[in-house]
């Protein structure tokens, strides 16, 4: 995706803003929205994983699928 920019400078030709069109700004918007919705699932899968393995190391009572059910 190209997008075209416009750098806003001060006086002294330092740049103080970027400047886009909002079309862009609404691609750039929804790709972000993505990578966050990845980054979520993956988080979340990690830490599932996480509990898997320290389940599987511990002696604890494990939880079967129909009382997991059941608590619903």
């Amino acid at each position: 995706m190209k997008i075209e920019l416009q750098y806003v400078s001060d006086s002294e030709g330092k740049t103080q803003s970027v400047q886009l069109p909002l079309t862009d700004w609404e691609k750039v918007l929804g790709k972000l929205k993505k990578y966050e919705q990845t980054l979520k699932i993956k988080s979340e899968l990690k830490q599932a994983f996480d509990q898997v393995a320290q389940l599987r190391k511990s002696k604890l009572k494990k939880q079967t699928l129909n009382d997991f059910l059941n608590e619903l």
